[in-house]
C-alpha cells in the first residue's frame, strides 16, 4: 500500500492560499501540506507538495477527501464520553457499578457537552481477564436502558458479538471493538447485517497478552498499514466504509514512545478515507512523560494529546474529563477558525 504522510502542515486560510498558490497540497478537515514523505514498502522519500510525481497523484487525492459523515455528526470535533460500567478498569473502574449511578453519570457527561457515549462491560487494561459475555451484558444493559433517551448516539464497547446484539436491542446504535472485529468471528457479519457505524481498533494480541507484542519498525506506518488490513476485512464482510472510523489504539501494545509517535504522526492514517478516533484520556504514556502521575490527575496531559490529536485530524475524542475536554476543544475551534 502507497502511503503519502503529510508534513509541514498549514491550517485557515494560510492553508487556502498555499493551495491556490501550487506550494501545498489540501487534506482532509480544511488542513494543507507543503511536504510529503512517499512511502512504499519499506523505502520513503522526501518531497514538496509541488513536485509530487504524477503516479502518486491518486494518493494525493485520497488524503484530500473529506471523509463521509460518520454516526450522523458533522465535520466539527465531536467528543466520546467514557462510561465504564466495570470494577476493575484502569482509571475509573467501580466508580459506575451502580446502574442508577452510571445512567446519572452518563446525563452528566452529556449535559456537559459530550457528542456521544461509549458504554463498557468489560476492561481491557493491560494484563486484564476476559470477562464472559452474560456478565458484560448483565452490567451494560441497564445503563444503555437508562440513557437510550439522552439525545445522543450510544456507542457500546465490547468484543463479543452476542454483547453488541443486546446492546442495539437495547437502544445502542455504535459498535466500539478494541479488537477490530477480530476477537469474535461472528462480530464483523453482525455489524454488516446490522448496518451500524462501527469503531475498528488498532491491537495487537489480546490485553492479557498485547504488552510482549510491542515491537515495531515504524510504528506509525505499520498500524495504518494494520488498521488498512481491518478496513478491508470489514468491507469484505459487507461494512461499508462510511461506517467506519478508526482509532489508533493509543497504549495498546505500544510502549510510551510508540503512544507519542502515533499521536504526533496522525494524519499518516488519513490515507485510509475514514475519520479517526483518538483515545489517549488519562493513559500511562502521559505518567511516562510526567513523572508517574496517577490516572485520575492526568487530565492536563489528555487534554494535551487531545488538541494535538485534533490539530493532526483527529475527529473524535474518546474521553473520562468530558466538561474540561469540551471547553479545551470549543477554545481550539474558535482560535483555529480566526487563523
Amino acid at each position: 500500500m502507497k502511503l503519502i504522510e503529510p508534513l509541514a502542515l498549514l491550517d485557515g486560510m494560510t492553508a487556502v492560499a498555499a493551495v491556490r498558490s501550487g506550494e501545498a497540497l489540501p487534506l482532509a478537515g480544511g488542513r494543507a501540506y507543503c511536504l510529503a514523505r512517499l512511502i512504499e514498502g519499506v523505502t520513503a522519500r522526501l518531497v514538496s507538495a509541488r513536485d509530487l510525481p504524477e503516479d502518486w497523484c491518486d494518493v494525493a487525492a485520497r488524503l484530500a477527501a473529506v471523509p463521509a459523515v460518520w454516526a450522523g455528526l458533522g465535520p466539527d470535533p465531536v467528543v466520546m464520553g467514557i462510561l465504564n460500567v466495570t470494577p476493575d478498569s484502569f482509571s475509573d473502574g467501580g466508580d459506575h457499578g451502580d446502574p442508577a449511578r452510571a445512567v446519572a453519570a452518563g446525563r452528566a457527561m452529556v449535559a456537559a457537552g459530550a457528542g456521544l457515549l461509549d458504554i463498557g462491560g468489560e476492561s481491557t487494561r493491560p494484563g486484564c481477564a476476559p470477562v464472559p459475555p452474560e456478565c458484560e451484558q448483565a452490567r451494560i444493559l441497564p445503563v444503555i436502558h437508562g440513557l437510550r433517551d439522552s439525545f445522543v448516539p450510544l456507542s457500546v464497547d465490547t468484543r463479543n458479538a452476542s454483547t453488541m446484539a443486546a446492546a442495539l436491542d437495547a437502544g445502542a446504535t455504535i459498535i466500539n471493538d478494541v479488537s477490530g472485529l477480530t476477537h469474535d468471528p461472528e462480530a464483523a457479519a453482525l455489524v454488516a447485517a446490522r448496518g451500524c457505524p462501527v469503531v475498528l481498533m488498532h491491537m495487537r494480541g489480546t490485553p492479557a497478552t498485547m504488552t510482549g507484542l510491542a515491537g515495531y519498525t515504524d510504528v506509525t506506518v505499520e498500524v495504518t498499514r494494520e488498521l488498512a488490513d481491518r478496513v478491508r476485512a470489514a468491507e469484505a464482510a459487507g461494512i461499508r466504509r462510511a461506517q467506519i472510523i478508526v482509532d489508533p489504539g493509543i497504549g495498546f501494545a505500544k510502549t510510551v514512545s510508540h503512544s507519542l509517535e502515533l499521536i504526533r504522526r496522525l494524519p499518516l492514517l488519513l490515507n485510509l478515507g475514514c475519520r479517526i478516533l483518538v483515545g489517549a484520556s488519562r493513559k500511562s504514556f502521559i505518567s511516562g512523560v510526567v513523572d508517574t502521575a496517577p490516572p485520575k490527575g492526568r487530565v492536563p496531559g489528555s487534554l494535551a494529546a487531545g488538541l494535538f490529536a485534533l490539530s493532526r485530524g483527529a475527529s473524535v475524542l474518546r474521553v473520562h474529563d468530558v466538561a474540561d475536554t469540551v471547553q479545551a476543544a470549543r477554545i481550539w475551534q474558535a482560535l483555529r477558525a480566526g487563523a
